[in-house]
């Protein structure tokens, strides 16, 4: 009866605070701090004080500024450009043409970036005009662009999969090598959507199949290779052992500011807003994860977690019916707050249960990064919705329909991870042996 009353009191208290619009990360201090006055006797600004810098002072987590920051430097480059120039020669002779370099696209920013809505934002920017102007058709072009840019989340380096394990003190290099084979399966899950659908309304899909710009074949794949180079370089350096996650992220800085200098792209004012960038994205991740943290050992003072795990495990569910339950659990989370936000305000509760039930964590990692990138195209709050409002001009109703389709795909996806664990397993196994 306590704990079901504390539950009420903090739900209430933080769904208030984020309906009157307070940030995420404040509502989340807020709520901890009106639990740990209501339930404990613990003196508040010691407990907090103790808690947000254990949060914050692991190794681990700075990784995550540099990260963003390689992304942010290359956002202001013309890397779109040559991402859809290089790559529309290579795909457009597949059935749904030019819509898989929408998909293509974003895995390849995706394994630069890091960033689920800096991916749309980027990818969209050069893709968007260029299908509209060969008469592709409109809920195409922004349905696969707002399911493929979730790719950001899922595809190393993951900025969500990083703050996944540091919260469950797993290895980020283990996650990363976790997610890779399953990024790549959700991507080609996605381009074989697009050929199915191409192939149903052949009859109505007649886009106009022209050539992409006037540079030859090979010089396009030559401005291609430093992208694939670099990616090659921060991806492969984590998988070989050579470099940590950190050591990696600065590699990719440094390898993103000398591309942006090839290409002519680089300025003072382009640099020091990349810089500005990056604190603004990582202050805003670690404002979420000290309130997370704080709210956390709050409801740990009051049982909640324990108690909540004790329920379900009285249930006596079978792992996939558990998987079932945390699915939906996730998908509605997710209409109400971001991916990044579902991630770290549950561990405390979900993390135990998971690891009694059996599972690995390298793979409940991927599968949870495929269920929070659902919440980026879930309205009212997915991010990447919004992010293609603005780009697009459509209603919210109109993008969230050409979404849709996307977003059973990834249901689909997690059905094949529940049956195949070895996708996410496999890698980190056989490249630790």
């Amino acid at each position: 009866m306590t704990e079901a009353f504390a539950v009420t009191i903090f739900l209430a208290t933080l769904f208030v605070l984020l309906g009157l619009g307070v940030w995420v990360g404040a509502a989340l201090l807020t709520t901890a701090i009106v639990g740990m006055w209501l339930f404990t006797s613990t003196p508040i600004g010691d407990a907090m004080a103790v808690t947000i810098w254990s949060e914050q002072s692991s190794w681990t987590l700075t990784a995550l500024p540099l990260f963003i920051w390689m992304g942010e430097i290359l956002f202001r480059t013309k890397l779109s450009e040559t991402l859809f120039k290089g790559l529309a020669p290579l795909l457009r002779g597949l059935p749904g043409g030019l819509l898989h370099v929408n998909v293509g696209a974003s895995a390849v920013f995706a394994a630069i970036s890091g960033s689920s809505a800096a991916t749309v934002a980027t990818v969209g920017k050069m893709s968007i005009p260029e299908l509209r102007e060969r008469k592709y058709p409109e809920s195409m072009i922004i349905g696969t662009l707002s399911g493929a840019g979730t790719l950001g989340l899922l595809i190393p380096p993951s900025i969500s999969m990083i703050i996944f394990g540091v919260t469950v003190n797993e290895s980020i290099s283990k996650l990363f090598m976790a997610a890779m084979i399953p990024g790549l399966c959700l991507a080609l899950l996605f381009m074989a959507y697009i050929a199915v659908w191409s192939i149903i309304n052949r009859k109505t899909f007649n886009p106009v199949f022209d050539t992409v710009g006037s540079e030859p074949f090979l010089k396009r794949m030559m401005d291609l290779l430093p992208v694939l180079l670099l990616i090659g370089a921060v991806i492969g350096s984590i998988y070989s052992g050579i470099a940590t996650a950190t050591e990696a992220a600065a590699l990719g800085v440094l390898g993103s500011i000398l591309l942006s200098i090839v290409q002519r792209s680089f300025t003072w004012a382009s640099f020091s807003e990349s810089i500005m960038g990056s604190v603004r994205t990582t202050a805003m991740i670690m404002l979420i994860l000290m309130g997370a943290g704080f709210l956390s050992l709050a409801m740990g003072f009051t049982g909640i977690p324990r108690a909540l795990a004790e329920t379900i495990g009285a249930w006596e569910l079978s792992p996939i019916a558990l998987i079932a339950i945390l699915t939906l659990f996730y998908i509605i989370l997710g209409c109400f707050l971001d991916g990044l936000s579902s991630i770290v305000l549950t561990m405390a509760v979900i993390e135990p249960m998971v690891r009694a039930a059996g599972f690995d964590m390298l793979w409940f990692g991927v599968y949870l990064m495929i269920v929070v990138e659902m919440a980026q195209i879930t309205p009212p709050i997915g991010f990447n919705l919004f992010v293609l409002q603005g780009m697009t001009g459509k209603d919210m109703g109109f993008i969230s329909k050409a979404s849709f389709p996307m977003f059973c795909v990834m249901c689909f996806f997690i059905v094949i991870l529940v049956f195949f664990p070895g996708l996410a397993t496999w890698l980190p196994e056989f490249l630790s042996k």
